[in-house]
Protein backbone atom coordinates (compact mmCIF):
# COMPACT_ATOMS: atom_id res chain seq x y z
CA UNK A 1 0.00 0.00 0.00
CA UNK A 2 1.41 3.37 -1.03
CA UNK A 3 1.44 6.51 1.07
CA UNK A 4 -1.59 8.80 0.59
CA UNK A 5 -1.47 12.23 -0.97
CA UNK A 6 -3.96 15.08 -0.81
CA UNK A 7 -5.35 17.46 -3.42
CA UNK A 8 -6.41 20.68 -1.71
CA UNK A 9 -8.64 23.36 -3.17
CA UNK A 10 -12.13 24.09 -4.57
CA UNK A 11 -13.69 20.68 -5.14
CA UNK A 12 -16.96 19.64 -6.78
CA UNK A 13 -18.34 17.42 -4.02
CA UNK A 14 -21.74 15.68 -4.28
CA UNK A 15 -23.28 18.62 -2.41
CA UNK A 16 -21.62 21.28 -4.56
CA UNK A 17 -18.33 23.16 -4.81
CA UNK A 18 -16.49 23.43 -1.50
CA UNK A 19 -12.93 23.88 -0.33
CA UNK A 20 -11.74 20.42 0.56
CA UNK A 21 -8.81 18.07 0.76
CA UNK A 22 -9.25 14.94 -1.34
CA UNK A 23 -7.13 12.13 0.11
CA UNK A 24 -5.95 9.58 -2.47
CA UNK A 25 -4.29 6.23 -2.00
CA UNK A 26 -3.78 3.40 -4.51
CA UNK A 27 -6.10 4.95 -7.07
CA UNK A 28 -9.03 5.50 -4.71
CA UNK A 29 -10.42 8.36 -2.64
CA UNK A 30 -9.87 7.39 0.99
CA UNK A 31 -11.06 10.57 2.69
CA UNK A 32 -12.63 13.94 1.98
CA UNK A 33 -11.93 16.73 4.45
CA UNK A 34 -13.99 19.93 4.32
CA UNK A 35 -12.20 23.16 5.27
CA UNK A 36 -9.04 21.14 5.95
CA UNK A 37 -6.41 22.17 8.49
CA UNK A 38 -2.74 21.76 7.64
CA UNK A 39 -2.22 19.39 10.57
CA UNK A 40 -4.83 17.01 9.12
CA UNK A 41 -3.00 16.65 5.80
CA UNK A 42 -0.32 14.15 4.75
CA UNK A 43 3.19 15.27 3.89
CA UNK A 44 2.40 15.03 0.19
CA UNK A 45 -0.29 17.73 -0.14
CA UNK A 46 -0.84 19.46 -3.47
CA UNK A 47 -2.65 22.80 -3.44
CA UNK A 48 -4.42 23.61 -6.71
CA UNK A 49 -6.30 26.54 -8.22
CA UNK A 50 -9.44 26.07 -10.26
CA UNK A 51 -12.25 23.55 -9.77
CA UNK A 52 -11.53 19.87 -9.21
CA UNK A 53 -14.33 17.88 -10.88
CA UNK A 54 -15.03 14.18 -11.19
CA UNK A 55 -13.43 12.84 -14.36
CA UNK A 56 -15.51 13.31 -17.49
CA UNK A 57 -17.10 10.19 -19.02
CA UNK A 58 -18.03 10.04 -22.72
CA UNK A 59 -20.84 7.58 -23.44
CA UNK A 60 -20.63 7.92 -27.22
CA UNK A 61 -17.41 8.42 -29.15
CA UNK A 62 -16.72 6.94 -32.59
CA UNK A 63 -13.16 8.20 -32.73
CA UNK A 64 -10.99 11.32 -32.44
CA UNK A 65 -7.47 12.61 -33.09
CA UNK A 66 -7.31 10.85 -36.46
CA UNK A 67 -8.45 7.47 -35.11
CA UNK A 68 -11.66 5.70 -36.21
CA UNK A 69 -13.18 3.12 -33.86
CA UNK A 70 -13.15 -0.31 -35.46
CA UNK A 71 -11.05 -3.44 -35.30
CA UNK A 72 -7.69 -1.85 -34.47
CA UNK A 73 -6.50 -1.80 -30.87
CA UNK A 74 -4.16 1.06 -31.81
CA UNK A 75 -7.25 3.29 -32.12
CA UNK A 76 -8.11 2.58 -28.49
CA UNK A 77 -4.57 3.43 -27.44
CA UNK A 78 -4.69 6.75 -29.29
CA UNK A 79 -7.95 7.66 -27.59
CA UNK A 80 -6.76 6.55 -24.16
CA UNK A 81 -3.64 8.69 -24.54
CA UNK A 82 -5.29 11.79 -26.03
CA UNK A 83 -8.71 12.02 -24.36
CA UNK A 84 -7.34 13.14 -20.97
CA UNK A 85 -6.34 16.42 -22.67
CA UNK A 86 -10.11 17.01 -23.03
CA UNK A 87 -10.84 16.05 -19.41
CA UNK A 88 -12.10 12.56 -20.26
CA UNK A 89 -11.03 9.82 -17.85
CA UNK A 90 -13.34 7.06 -19.14
CA UNK A 91 -15.20 6.40 -22.37
CA UNK A 92 -17.32 3.96 -24.35
CA UNK A 93 -15.75 3.32 -27.76
CA UNK A 94 -18.76 3.38 -30.07
CA UNK A 95 -19.21 1.24 -33.17
CA UNK A 96 -21.77 2.24 -35.80
CA UNK A 97 -23.82 -0.39 -37.66
CA UNK A 98 -21.33 -2.79 -39.19
CA UNK A 99 -21.02 -6.17 -40.93
CA UNK A 100 -20.79 -9.16 -38.54
CA UNK A 101 -17.05 -9.67 -38.94
CA UNK A 102 -16.34 -6.06 -37.94
CA UNK A 103 -18.09 -6.63 -34.60
CA UNK A 104 -15.92 -9.69 -34.02
CA UNK A 105 -12.72 -7.77 -34.71
CA UNK A 106 -13.91 -4.85 -32.57
CA UNK A 107 -14.55 -7.11 -29.57
CA UNK A 108 -11.20 -8.83 -30.12
CA UNK A 109 -9.46 -5.45 -30.10
CA UNK A 110 -11.20 -4.54 -26.82
CA UNK A 111 -10.28 -7.90 -25.32
CA UNK A 112 -6.66 -7.73 -26.34
CA UNK A 113 -6.07 -4.09 -25.58
CA UNK A 114 -4.10 -3.22 -22.47
CA UNK A 115 -3.93 0.51 -21.91
CA UNK A 116 -0.70 2.21 -21.08
CA UNK A 117 -1.15 3.88 -17.73
CA UNK A 118 -2.10 6.49 -16.99
CA UNK A 119 -4.72 7.04 -19.67
CA UNK A 120 -8.46 7.19 -20.18
CA UNK A 121 -10.21 3.92 -19.39
CA UNK A 122 -12.38 2.14 -21.96
CA UNK A 123 -15.40 0.96 -19.98
CA UNK A 124 -16.77 -1.33 -22.69
CA UNK A 125 -18.58 -0.86 -25.96
CA UNK A 126 -21.49 1.25 -27.12
CA UNK A 127 -23.09 -0.46 -30.13
CA UNK A 128 -25.02 2.12 -32.14
CA UNK A 129 -27.04 -0.29 -34.25
CA UNK A 130 -27.53 -2.44 -36.20
CA UNK A 131 -31.24 -2.58 -35.17
CA UNK A 132 -32.15 0.89 -36.43
CA UNK A 133 -34.92 2.44 -38.53
CA UNK A 134 -33.87 2.81 -42.15
CA UNK A 135 -35.79 6.08 -42.41
CA UNK A 136 -33.63 7.51 -39.60
CA UNK A 137 -30.34 5.92 -40.56
CA UNK A 138 -28.40 9.18 -40.51
CA UNK A 139 -24.78 8.40 -41.40
CA UNK A 140 -25.23 4.63 -40.94
CA UNK A 141 -24.81 2.49 -44.03
CA UNK A 142 -28.25 1.04 -44.79
CA UNK A 143 -26.54 -2.15 -46.00
CA UNK A 144 -25.52 -2.88 -42.40
CA UNK A 145 -28.92 -2.32 -40.78
CA UNK A 146 -30.92 -5.43 -39.94
CA UNK A 147 -34.17 -6.50 -38.27
CA UNK A 148 -34.05 -7.25 -34.57
CA UNK A 149 -32.61 -10.75 -34.26
CA UNK A 150 -32.40 -12.15 -30.75
CA UNK A 151 -29.89 -14.77 -31.83
CA UNK A 152 -27.53 -12.17 -33.27
CA UNK A 153 -28.12 -9.94 -30.24
CA UNK A 154 -27.17 -12.77 -27.90
CA UNK A 155 -24.07 -13.39 -29.98
CA UNK A 156 -23.04 -9.74 -29.60
CA UNK A 157 -23.70 -9.79 -25.86
CA UNK A 158 -21.73 -13.01 -25.41
CA UNK A 159 -18.61 -10.92 -25.91
CA UNK A 160 -19.17 -9.45 -22.44
CA UNK A 161 -18.00 -6.08 -23.77
CA UNK A 162 -21.30 -4.29 -24.50
CA UNK A 163 -22.38 -1.62 -22.01
CA UNK A 164 -24.87 0.37 -24.14
CA UNK A 165 -26.86 -0.55 -27.23
CA UNK A 166 -28.77 1.96 -29.34
CA UNK A 167 -31.79 0.55 -31.15
CA UNK A 168 -35.10 1.65 -32.64
CA UNK A 169 -37.74 0.51 -30.12
CA UNK A 170 -40.60 0.43 -32.65
CA UNK A 171 -39.05 -2.39 -34.67
CA UNK A 172 -40.64 -5.87 -34.42
CA UNK A 173 -39.24 -7.80 -31.43
CA UNK A 174 -37.46 -4.68 -30.11
CA UNK A 175 -39.24 -4.85 -26.75
CA UNK A 176 -37.97 -8.41 -26.31
CA UNK A 177 -34.48 -7.20 -27.18
CA UNK A 178 -34.74 -4.40 -24.61
CA UNK A 179 -35.79 -6.87 -21.92
CA UNK A 180 -32.84 -9.10 -22.84
CA UNK A 181 -30.44 -6.15 -22.67
CA UNK A 182 -31.73 -5.18 -19.24
CA UNK A 183 -31.41 -8.78 -18.02
CA UNK A 184 -27.76 -8.77 -19.05
CA UNK A 185 -27.16 -5.35 -17.42
CA UNK A 186 -26.69 -3.53 -20.72
CA UNK A 187 -28.22 -0.07 -21.08
CA UNK A 188 -30.89 0.02 -23.79
CA UNK A 189 -30.97 3.36 -25.59
CA UNK A 190 -33.45 4.71 -28.14
CA UNK A 191 -31.95 6.21 -31.26
CA UNK A 192 -32.24 6.35 -35.04
CA UNK A 193 -35.91 5.75 -34.51
CA UNK A 194 -39.37 6.55 -35.89
CA UNK A 195 -41.01 5.51 -32.62
CA UNK A 196 -44.25 7.19 -31.67
CA UNK A 197 -44.67 8.68 -28.22
CA UNK A 198 -46.58 5.58 -27.06
CA UNK A 199 -44.02 3.18 -28.53
CA UNK A 200 -41.22 4.94 -26.71
CA UNK A 201 -43.15 4.85 -23.42
CA UNK A 202 -43.70 1.11 -23.86
CA UNK A 203 -39.97 0.74 -24.43
CA UNK A 204 -39.30 2.56 -21.15
CA UNK A 205 -41.80 0.22 -19.48
CA UNK A 206 -39.64 -2.65 -20.79
CA UNK A 207 -36.51 -1.12 -19.26
CA UNK A 208 -35.13 1.32 -21.82
CA UNK A 209 -33.33 4.02 -19.84
CA UNK A 210 -31.45 6.24 -22.29
CA UNK A 211 -31.97 8.28 -25.44
CA UNK A 212 -29.12 8.55 -27.96
CA UNK A 213 -28.21 12.09 -29.16
CA UNK A 214 -31.55 13.72 -28.34
CA UNK A 215 -33.37 15.36 -31.29
CA UNK A 216 -31.06 13.86 -33.89
CA UNK A 217 -32.21 10.91 -36.02
CA UNK A 218 -35.53 10.46 -34.21
CA UNK A 219 -39.21 11.28 -34.69
CA UNK A 220 -39.66 14.93 -33.70
CA UNK A 221 -41.95 16.64 -31.22
CA UNK A 222 -45.19 17.83 -32.82
CA UNK A 223 -48.20 19.11 -30.93
CA UNK A 224 -50.48 16.25 -32.07
CA UNK A 225 -47.72 13.67 -32.45
CA UNK A 226 -45.09 14.10 -29.72
CA UNK A 227 -42.87 11.37 -31.18
CA UNK A 228 -39.75 9.95 -29.62
CA UNK A 229 -38.50 13.43 -28.69
CA UNK A 230 -41.66 14.19 -26.73
CA UNK A 231 -41.46 10.91 -24.83
CA UNK A 232 -37.76 11.30 -24.03
CA UNK A 233 -38.29 14.83 -22.77
CA UNK A 234 -41.17 13.94 -20.47
CA UNK A 235 -40.36 10.42 -19.18
CA UNK A 236 -38.44 10.80 -15.92
CA UNK A 237 -37.22 7.21 -16.12
CA UNK A 238 -35.07 8.00 -19.15
CA UNK A 239 -31.89 10.06 -19.36
CA UNK A 240 -30.73 11.48 -22.68
CA UNK A 241 -27.39 12.06 -24.29
CA UNK A 242 -27.07 15.41 -26.03
CA UNK A 243 -24.45 16.88 -28.38
CA UNK A 244 -23.81 20.47 -27.33
CA UNK A 245 -21.71 21.64 -30.28
CA UNK A 246 -24.02 24.34 -31.61
CA UNK A 247 -24.52 22.28 -34.79
CA UNK A 248 -26.54 19.20 -33.84
CA UNK A 249 -28.93 21.01 -31.49
CA UNK A 250 -30.13 24.61 -31.69
CA UNK A 251 -29.56 26.59 -28.51
CA UNK A 252 -33.32 27.01 -28.11
CA UNK A 253 -33.86 23.25 -28.32
CA UNK A 254 -31.07 22.74 -25.80
CA UNK A 255 -32.87 25.07 -23.41
CA UNK A 256 -36.12 23.15 -23.91
CA UNK A 257 -34.30 19.92 -23.03
CA UNK A 258 -32.75 21.51 -19.94
CA UNK A 259 -36.12 22.84 -18.76
CA UNK A 260 -37.71 19.40 -19.27
CA UNK A 261 -34.97 17.09 -17.98
CA UNK A 262 -32.86 19.28 -15.73
CA UNK A 263 -29.14 18.70 -15.42
CA UNK A 264 -29.84 15.36 -13.72
CA UNK A 265 -31.39 14.01 -16.91
CA UNK A 266 -28.88 15.29 -19.49
CA UNK A 267 -25.61 13.52 -20.21
CA UNK A 268 -23.16 15.44 -22.37
CA UNK A 269 -21.79 13.27 -25.18
CA UNK A 270 -19.51 14.14 -28.05
CA UNK A 271 -20.55 11.60 -30.70
CA UNK A 272 -17.09 12.48 -31.96
CA UNK A 273 -15.39 10.77 -34.88
CA UNK A 274 -11.80 10.79 -36.08
CA UNK A 275 -11.94 14.44 -37.19
CA UNK A 276 -12.27 15.64 -33.58
CA UNK A 277 -9.08 17.44 -32.61
CA UNK A 278 -7.99 17.53 -36.25
CA UNK A 279 -7.89 20.20 -39.00
CA UNK A 280 -10.57 20.44 -41.72
CA UNK A 281 -10.34 17.73 -44.37
CA UNK A 282 -11.45 14.23 -45.34
CA UNK A 283 -11.91 11.51 -42.72
CA UNK A 284 -13.78 8.24 -42.14
CA UNK A 285 -16.65 7.13 -39.92
CA UNK A 286 -17.12 3.39 -39.77
CA UNK A 287 -15.34 3.11 -43.10
CA UNK A 288 -17.48 5.78 -44.82
CA UNK A 289 -15.90 8.88 -46.31
CA UNK A 290 -16.82 12.15 -44.55
CA UNK A 291 -15.56 15.72 -44.58
CA UNK A 292 -14.93 18.15 -41.73
CA UNK A 293 -15.72 21.70 -42.82
CA UNK A 294 -16.86 24.78 -40.92
CA UNK A 295 -17.10 22.77 -37.71
CA UNK A 296 -19.49 20.14 -39.15
CA UNK A 297 -18.75 16.56 -40.19
CA UNK A 298 -20.75 15.64 -43.31
CA UNK A 299 -21.32 12.79 -45.72
CA UNK A 300 -21.04 13.73 -49.40
CA UNK A 301 -24.85 14.21 -49.49
CA UNK A 302 -24.68 16.73 -46.61
CA UNK A 303 -25.91 14.38 -43.86
CA UNK A 304 -24.38 15.04 -40.44
CA UNK A 305 -21.94 12.25 -39.61
CA UNK A 306 -20.96 12.53 -35.98
CA UNK A 307 -19.19 15.56 -34.62
CA UNK A 308 -15.77 17.13 -34.11
CA UNK A 309 -16.71 18.04 -30.53
CA UNK A 310 -14.51 17.39 -27.49
CA UNK A 311 -15.93 16.97 -24.00
CA UNK A 312 -14.23 20.01 -22.50
CA UNK A 313 -15.72 22.14 -25.28
CA UNK A 314 -19.13 20.57 -24.63
CA UNK A 315 -18.86 21.66 -20.99
CA UNK A 316 -17.86 25.19 -21.96
CA UNK A 317 -20.66 25.37 -24.55
CA UNK A 318 -23.19 24.23 -21.95
CA UNK A 319 -22.14 27.03 -19.61
CA UNK A 320 -22.37 29.57 -22.41
CA UNK A 321 -25.61 28.38 -24.04
CA UNK A 322 -27.57 27.68 -20.85
CA UNK A 323 -26.01 30.21 -18.50
CA UNK A 324 -25.46 27.52 -15.84
CA UNK A 325 -22.52 27.37 -13.42
CA UNK A 326 -19.44 25.49 -14.55
CA UNK A 327 -19.97 22.97 -11.74
CA UNK A 328 -23.43 22.07 -13.07
CA UNK A 329 -22.15 21.57 -16.61
CA UNK A 330 -19.29 19.42 -15.28
CA UNK A 331 -21.78 17.16 -13.48
CA UNK A 332 -23.52 16.57 -16.82
CA UNK A 333 -20.18 15.30 -18.16
CA UNK A 334 -19.33 13.13 -15.17
CA UNK A 335 -21.97 12.26 -12.58
CA UNK A 336 -24.88 11.83 -15.01
CA UNK A 337 -22.98 9.50 -17.39
CA UNK A 338 -21.75 7.48 -14.41
CA UNK A 339 -25.28 7.08 -13.07
CA UNK A 340 -26.49 6.15 -16.54
CA UNK A 341 -24.09 3.21 -16.47
CA UNK A 342 -24.81 2.45 -12.78
CA UNK A 343 -21.16 3.05 -11.92
CA UNK A 344 -21.10 3.46 -8.16
CA UNK A 345 -17.39 4.28 -7.97
CA UNK A 346 -17.15 6.88 -10.71
CA UNK A 347 -18.68 10.28 -11.46
CA UNK A 348 -18.38 11.76 -7.99
CA UNK A 349 -15.73 12.81 -5.52
CA UNK A 350 -16.64 10.70 -2.51
CA UNK A 351 -14.89 8.29 -0.18
CA UNK A 352 -14.41 4.92 -1.86
CA UNK A 353 -14.70 6.26 -5.42
CA UNK A 354 -12.04 5.99 -8.10
CA UNK A 355 -9.55 8.84 -8.02
CA UNK A 356 -10.52 10.15 -11.47
CA UNK A 357 -10.42 13.94 -11.60
CA UNK A 358 -10.55 16.76 -14.12
CA UNK A 359 -9.13 20.08 -12.95
CA UNK A 360 -10.50 23.08 -14.86
CA UNK A 361 -9.93 26.81 -14.57
CA UNK A 362 -12.77 29.32 -14.32
CA UNK A 363 -13.18 29.35 -18.12
CA UNK A 364 -13.53 25.55 -18.22
CA UNK A 365 -10.11 24.93 -19.73
CA UNK A 366 -8.62 21.60 -18.64
CA UNK A 367 -5.50 22.17 -16.56
CA UNK A 368 -4.89 18.62 -15.37
CA UNK A 369 -6.51 15.20 -15.66
CA UNK A 370 -5.92 12.38 -13.17
CA UNK A 371 -6.90 8.76 -13.79
CA UNK A 372 -6.82 6.26 -10.92
CA UNK A 373 -4.75 8.70 -8.89
CA UNK A 374 -2.09 9.28 -11.54
CA UNK A 375 -1.63 12.34 -13.74
CA UNK A 376 -2.66 11.53 -17.31
CA UNK A 377 -2.52 15.08 -18.64
CA UNK A 378 -0.95 18.30 -17.39
CA UNK A 379 -1.43 21.47 -19.43
CA UNK A 380 1.64 23.03 -17.84
CA UNK A 381 3.81 20.32 -19.38
CA UNK A 382 2.27 20.99 -22.78
CA UNK A 383 2.76 24.73 -22.40
CA UNK A 384 6.38 24.21 -21.41
CA UNK A 385 7.08 21.64 -24.12
CA UNK A 386 5.11 22.63 -27.25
Amino acid sequence: MTAPYALVGETLTPTGPDRAAVMVRDGRIVDLLRSPRSEDLPEDSREFTGLLCPGFIDLQINGAFGADIGSDAETLEILAEQLPSTGVTAFLPTLVSSPPDRYERFFAALEGWCAKTPGAQALGAHLEGPFLAQSRKGAHDVAHLRPVDKGFLSHLLDSGKVRVMTLAPELPRALEAIAHLVETRVVASAGHTEATYDELVRAADAGLSLGTHLYNAMSPLKHRSPGAVGALLTDERVKVGIIVDGVHVHVGALRVAYQAKGSDGLALVTDAMEAAGMPPGDYKLGGREVRLQDGSVLLPDGTLAGSALTMDQAVRNTVRFLGVPLAEAARMASEVPARTLSLEHKGKISIGCDADFTLVDQEGTVRQTIVAGRVAYDRRSRDTHP
